[in-house]
């Protein structure tokens, strides 16, 4: 039985990762000229904090699994 409810976790996340991808995609517009888009649009800017909230969401993470695994 666990092992059916780890594959239902595994089809779950696969679906969101998909769907999400899918969700954002940006569709070209066909070209007579055989290009299929014109020009791209200017990259959006990383923000620096970004990265600091990154940090701070592993750190939470292993404080998560630190503590349950004391309770363990």
């Amino acid at each position: 039985m666990p092992k059916m409810k780890n594959n239902t976790k595994l089809s779950l996340l696969a679906l969101l990762l998909f769907s999400n991808l899918m969700t954002f995609a940006q569709p070209g517009n066909d070209q007579g000229g055989g290009g299929l888009e014109g020009n791209d649009p200017p990259p959006a800017s990383i923000d620096t904090l970004l990265i600091v909230m990154a940090i701070i969401g592993t750190l939470f993470v292993f404080n998560i699994f630190k503590k349950q695994s004391k309770k363990a």
